[in-house]
């Protein structure tokens, strides 16, 4: 056994930019939350874990895991292509680190790309490493299955039974299936090995129903149906266990007639009203299609007017007296987009075309956290920035895209009082 007895334990979630089955996926939602983010926060509530890290080459990615607590590590260019391994993401994380004077002993290696991580199994696994019982660890659930393959010919093969024996499940030895979401090790045997498997391995046993891994459209879709069943209700014998999956919101995107969680670490119960609180700090919204109903008037000297909404304008004049924080992002460079900000007494950044860099950038300056920020928008140009926020909104008339990825749907439309709705929700009660 490697000695564990000296420096730290570390998580590490690899999560580069690039993906091809499912396009920007380490900051798609599920429940609401990016995986990225859920990857952290799960990890992070963890018994053991000294600190976590987030390796990637995407500032988008690292934006989101810095603001829900992990430090971030810039991947180099050849260390995030197709052919990477994880385990060279790995070790460059464990060189940076080391560089900076941090003795890592432990490592454990989580997989954001596995929505329901279960934090206890994680707690297991560090503990087994630094206890030294283990030199590496994976989670696998438990399976009686009966396994197959196909030979040369196409023909069905046995692999883990007699196909001429057909036992019952009692009489039958369990096997383990592994579910890619976490594996921990010793760091320096690691080295030494060049792979997570080495040594003496152990198995972490979770629960089936944290097993599912995401990479494609169809599994993404899965894991947040189940995200949006366990909002509703996590008794064992409607989707299975899923109250093991640390403090990750397992709530989904709201109708008038739905609900969301509270907050991320006091959940709301079961069938909360549409009117729940929105406990952000800070609000950004979209111009056309959320402060108007995205048409615009054009007279015959080409000179345009839109619609917008007095009720608005009376919500954000009390956001101002509560004293909190307000900017209107628009792609368009546009007078009246200026002289509705200068109306509101509300920042606006218009003109811009990377709305997310903006607000990234935005944020930062102002010391904002992005998990803060509620974000309201109504079309495709607002999926960055509803991927950065901790609270992505869409009005009831937006894009069916928009709708996917948000946290909560507003009951009206733009320039028919969503921004006053949102307001109202997010003002202290």
């Amino acid at each position: 056994m490697t000695g564990t007895t000296t420096g730290i334990t570390v998580a590490i979630i690899p999560a580069r930019g690039g993906s091809k089955g499912v396009p920007g996926k380490n900051l798609r939602r599920v429940g609401g939350v990016s995986l990225v983010e859920r990857a952290v926060r799960a990890t992070a509530t963890a018994d053991g874990i000294d600190l976590v890290v987030v390796s990637t080459d995407d500032e988008r990615i690292a934006a989101v895991a810095h603001a829900a607590g992990a430090r971030t590590i810039a991947r180099t260019a050849e260390l995030s292509g197709d052919t990477a391994s994880s385990e060279s993401a790995l070790l460059h994380a464990l060189d940076v680190l080391e560089a900076d004077g941090i003795r890592v002993a432990t490592v454990v290696f989580v997989q954001a790309t596995s929505p329901f991580l279960p934090s206890a199994g994680i707690a297991e696994a560090a503990a087994h490493i630094a206890a030294g019982r283990f030199d590496s660890v994976f989670s696998a659930h438990e399976t009686y299955g009966f396994l197959w393959r196909r030979d040369g010919d196409g023909n069905a093969v046995a692999i883990n039974h007699v196909a001429a024996h057909r036992p019952r499940r009692q009489d039958r030895e369990p096997h383990y299936l592994e579910t890619g979401a976490f594996y921990a090790f010793d760091a320096e045997g690691f080295r030494a090995a060049g792979h997570r498997f080495f040594g003496r391995i152990g198995i972490v046993e979770v629960p089936a129903s944290t097993a599912i891994e995401i990479d494609d459209e169809q599994q993404l879709a899965l894991a947040d149906a189940l995200a949006r069943a366990a909002g509703d209700a996590l008794a064992p014998h409607n989707i299975g266990d899923l109250r093991n999956l640390g403090t990750i919101p397992a709530d989904g995107s709201e109708t008038a007639q739905n609900s969301e969680r509270a907050d991320a670490t006091n959940p709301a119960p079961a069938g909360i009203a549409a009117s729940a609180r929105i406990p952000a700090s800070v609000l950004v919204t979209d111009f056309d299609g959320v402060h108007t109903d995205d048409t615009a008037f054009v007279d015959s000297e080409g000179r345009e007017t839109v619609r917008v909404s007095r009720e608005d304008g009376m919500g954000v004049s009390r956001l101002r007296r509560a004293g909190i924080p307000m900017l209107i992002l628009s792609t368009e460079q546009n007078p009246v987009v200026a002289r509705r900000a200068e109306k509101l007494q509300v920042p606006v950044l218009h003109g811009v075309d990377d709305k997310a860099s903006a607000l990234a950038a935005w944020a930062d300056e102002n010391g904002i956290a992005l998990t803060d920020i509620a974000y309201v928008g109504n079309d495709v140009n607002d999926l960055g920035p509803l991927g950065l926020v901790g609270w992505p909104i869409a009005v009831a008339d937006a894009h069916p895209a928009v709708k996917a990825v948000a946290r909560v749907v507003l009951s009206r439309g733009g320039g028919r009082g969503a921004v006053r709705e949102v307001i109202e929700r997010m003002l202290p009660r």
